[in-house]
């Protein structure tokens, strides 16, 4: 097996797209701010936009909240440089729940913020 698409549910489609289009950059291949769907290019794996089914919950989390035993998903993004990636997203002013670090146990730089809908985002470098 191979993971092909990951689909994030979100219960604010709109503010998503414009974060991942616009903040992260991604390129988006399918979809606009007006659809309820949209796909962005991320490498191998697809990555989309959607509401959530009829009926679940659309809790909204705070974004400069730690990292929390609700998280249920991260959403990792490979960068070459995490710091200028944190100080980039830092200058459109995302905020982010934990500044670059070093997991040497992981092998990896990293740096944590969340998207619109509360999700977990890691930038991460190798090290």
């Amino acid at each position: 097996m191979k993971l092909s698409h990951v689909r994030l549910l979100a219960p604010n489609i709109h503010e998503c797209f414009l974060f991942y289009r616009d903040t992260l950059g991604l390129e988006v291949r399918y979809g606009d701010e007006t659809t309820p769907f949209a796909e962005f290019a991320t490498g191998d794996v697809s990555f989309a936009l959607e509401p959530p089914m009829a009926g679940d919950p659309a809790e909204k989390r705070q974004q400069a909240q730690p990292f929390s035993g609700r998280d249920q998903v991260a959403l990792v993004f490979r960068v070459e440089d995490v710091d200028a990636v944190y100080e980039d997203l830092r200058a459109k002013g995302v905020p982010f729940v934990q500044q670059p670090r070093d997991t040497p146990e992981w092998g990896h730089r990293v740096a944590y913020l969340r998207d619109p809908a509360g999700n977990v985002i890691e930038l991460n470098q190798g090290i």
